[in-house]
């Protein structure tokens, strides 16, 4: 069996910017980098000439011109965008285009996909849009922090739309879907053409005065780009930005979006959009209190569970099941102690007790009355101490002589005066 053919060896990964002839890039990465850089090219508007236009069942296909003739592009119109291209758009129209450039990696193709399309002559209209749009950012009129917060249920909803429209029909039977006891306000007006912007001024100003609405709705359901133009106009713009009622823009339009979905407080993209962002539903809401109580309810029943545990826990210690036995346990505690306090004072007083008997026969043993009941005598002068030698007294001296048992006056060399008798001290 022959031995298969060796993979080929690729170089390792370089960036397009960083390769050398040593060190190639891969066609892989030099186009994703070159789809990447396209992507960053966003969504430009274009104007040139249409110099082809074949219509296929996916879409058209067409080459846009420079009014110059040394440039062109391909351009790709698919199915799904027809209804935002003129119908009446023709090879050698004049044309401004919003293209997103977009470059495929596996098989090398730059396309420019068309998003809308308009005839030539309204560049300096686009021009002037862009301008304001710039100046109105300027002031803080798009700016988030502005922007007033929606009612979570407004009592009245005020709606200016046109008369019998679509999106009338559309705003009001949605939003009755939702919450069917909810109230409007309707104010007719004209949605497109010269009386578009004094109607719906009007429209906003009685809206705005009636104290029962809180929030107002414009709506239109789409239309072409010139259809739209009224709902840039500065004035109107200007007027929604100093209400005290909430806005809400219900145009309808992705691709050419009016000034008024950046200046109202909030943009819906179909009035059907603008009904549900601008009603709560009803059965989404008792869905939501019926989960939060049933939160409610898991977390007390938990809580109330693991009070009981706890509380269960402590009725079973012993301490809790037989109170009585803590006094019990101390009274015991206190009866020994007691007995060993006893027993030590008594200890105590018998060793005292013998102690002091020794202490007696010891004084006993060397107490000076002993001695005189042997038969001994202290011979005492009167007053001067006690007569050790003879020459102590002298004769005449007066003596006292202590018995055991009393005292007896004596005159030391003769006999005692006749008056003197036996005393006791």
């Amino acid at each position: 069996m022959a031995d298969a053919a060796p993979r080929p060896q690729f170089s390792p990964p370089v960036s397009p910017r960083d390769s050398t002839p040593d060190a190639p890039c891969q066609v892989g990465d030099l186009g994703r980098s070159m789809r990447d850089y396209i992507a960053r090219l966003g969504s430009p508007w274009v104007e040139g000439e249409i110099t082809e236009w074949n219509q296929r069942a996916v879409g058209t296909f067409a080459t846009l011109r420079d009014l110059s003739g040394d440039a062109a592009v391909r351009l790709v119109v698919w199915s799904s965008v027809r209804n935002r291209i003129p119908k009446d758009i023709a090879v050698g129209d004049r044309v401004v285009v919003c293209v997103k450039p977009e470059y495929r990696v596996q098989r090398g193709e730059l396309s420019f996909v068309v998003s809308s399309m308009k005839h030539v002559g309204l560049g300096d209209l686009l021009e002037k849009l862009e301008l304001l749009r710039r100046t109105l950012r300027e002031e803080g009129l798009f700016d988030p922090a502005r922007k007033r917060r929606l009612p979570f249920l407004p009592h009245r909803i005020g709606l200016i739309t046109g008369r019998a429209t679509d999106a009338e029909k559309d705003v009001l039977r949605n939003a009755e879907l939702r919450w069917p006891h909810v109230e409007f306000r309707v104010e007719h007006a004209s949605v497109q053409g010269d009386r578009c912007v004094p109607d719906v001024l009007a429209a906003l100003r009685t809206l705005d005065l009636d104290p029962a609405v809180d929030v107002i709705i414009i709506a239109r359901g789409g239309g072409d780009f010139q259809d739209l133009l009224p709902f840039s106009d500065e004035r109107l713009l200007r007027a929604v930005a100093a209400l005290d009622t909430p806005v809400v823009s219900a145009i309808g339009h992705e691709n050419d979006r009016p000034l008024l979905d950046e200046v109202a407080d909030l943009r819906a993209s179909t009035p059907t959009d603008a009904a549900k962002r601008v009603v709560p539903d009803v059965s989404e809401q008792l869905a939501a209190v019926r989960d939060a109580r049933a939160r409610i309810t898991n977390r007390l029943s938990s809580v109330l569970t693991h009070h009981a545990h706890t509380i269960e826990q402590l009725r079973s210690r012993p301490v809790l099941r037989q109170p009585e036995r803590l006094l019990h346990d101390r009274q015991l505690v206190i009866e020994q102690a007691l007995s060993r306090t006893r027993a030590a004072a008594r200890l105590a007083w018998e060793q005292a007790g013998g102690e002091v008997a020794r202490l007696r026969a010891t004084l006993t043993a060397i107490s000076p009355q002993l001695t005189l009941e042997r038969g001994y005598a202290i011979v005492q002068r009167d007053g001067d101490g006690i007569v050790r030698a003879a020459a102590d007294a002298p004769d005449g001296t007066p003596l006292h002589v202590r018995l055991a048992d009393g005292t007896i006056t004596a005159i030391s060399g003769g006999p005692a005066p006749a008056e003197s008798s036996p005393g006791r001290n």
